[in-house]
């Protein structure tokens, strides 16, 4: 892994210990159902501790997609599709417009050729959910629930077929190099935000913080789960938030308007003794990586990848617990694991595939893990 000289200072993230490995047996190779508009790799086979690992999310079907080519070129061993992957929010909602989205973007051939080579797991936002900024209170989560699990392969005894969200997760090689995936659904299960009382004002663009502890984001039955997978024994957990979970200094959608759910959730992090976790998002048209030191055992950082087919160009914000410059072109995510090293490093390429914003995260901080 190349060290570059704008790299901040490496801190810990999870103590690990060095096997060989092999695929932990939870991700064996998907017996994927017939898609209803395509079938593609699922999870895959992953016979290799993870080394490589692409992010991206916002890709509109009808717009351009000029980065597959790249991101195949890099070869990663996973892509991790981070939410709104295809745009289907259009109102008066018709779920014949979500079947259309998803045809059209299994009709993309950069997106099919990844889609058939590279194994891949998804979780989705409020645009690929049906509705703009959408919770709990949408009225056809479900049929939106299918789409979403018949177009990204899901088995017919899937778990998430027999429970309420989408919500899973993913575990990758043996303890030394174990990686656990969680893909969390911020959308099923939320409860309204509170609106601004000064639309477009800096800092309060749509929404302010709320205090009504009533209000979740992940709801009774997501929580218990993921206290469980936090419990799992890993060396690096990223957790995959469609929505912004660290930052602050903004009005739009983020885990900081409900402060009582993010403190939950630090909490929970803490109280598991959950080691190296790292946090990626979306949502926002804009790359950035941000680091919160006051919560946890460790440093949490997040690394948010949005804008693979429109990124916002203008954007410009408060950013008081951001350690890069907002990246504002065409963009997606690399997270590097290296394991002689014990590094992990988060990346923002762009269309060429170079890194325009990093950050190195070593592992060594909280607790070495039993074997």
């Amino acid at each position: 892994m190349k060290r570059r000289a704008i790299v901040a200072a490496v801190t810990g993230v999870a103590g690990l210990q060095m096997l060989g490995c092999t695929t932990s047996p939870s991700v064996l190779p998907i017996k994927f159902s017939k898609s209803e508009v395509n079938q593609g790799l699922a999870t895959g086979s992953i016979s290799k501790p993870l080394q490589r690992i692409a992010f991206g999310s916002c890709i509109d079907q009808a717009k351009p997609q000029p980065l597959w080519g790249q991101i195949l070129a890099d070869k990663p061993d996973l892509f991790i599709f981070g939410g709104d992957n295809v745009y289907a929010s259009k109102q008066p909602f018709d779920i014949s417009n979500t079947h259309a989205a998803y045809a059209a973007l299994a009709a993309n051939e950069g997106f099919a050729k990844l889609r058939a080579t590279l194994p891949h797991i998804a979780t989705w936002d409020d645009h690929d959910y049906g509705l703009n900024d959408g919770g709990a209170a949408f009225a056809h989560k479900q049929a939106s629930k299918d789409a979403f699990l018949n177009f990204w392969g899901a088995a017919p005894n899937d778990v998430r077929r027999s429970r309420e969200g989408i919500y899973h997760s993913y575990t990758y090689g043996d303890l030394g190099q174990r990686v656990q995936v969680i893909l969390l659904d911020n959308r099923t299960f939320l409860s309204p935000w509170k609106p601004t009382d000064q639309r477009g004002a800096a800092g309060k663009e749509r929404y302010l913080p709320d205090s009504d502890t009533r209000k979740t984001i992940l709801g009774t039955a997501q929580w218990a789960w993921l206290e469980a997978q936090l419990r799992q024994p890993a060396n690096v957990r990223l957790i995959v938030s469609g929505i912004q979970v660290l930052p602050e200094g903004h009005g739009w959608e983020r885990w900081g308007l409900f402060p009582t759910e993010r403190q939950k959730l630090y909490d929970l992090i803490a109280s598991t003794r959950a080691n190296g976790v790292v946090f990626l998002s979306g949502d926002r048209h804009i790359g950035a990586i941000y680091k919160e030191t006051a919560q946890t055992p460790y440093p949490l950082y997040e690394m948010t990848s949005s804008g693979m087919t429109h990124p916002w160009a203008s954007a410009k914000e408060a950013g008081p617990n951001r350690v890069s410059e907002l990246f504002t072109e065409l963009h997606y995510g690399m997270v590097e694991l290296d394991w002689a090293s014990r590094t992990v490093e988060l990346q923002l390429r762009d269309a060429k595939g170079v890194v325009r914003r990093e950050q190195v995260v070593g592992l060594g901080g909280l607790r070495e893990l039993s074997l």
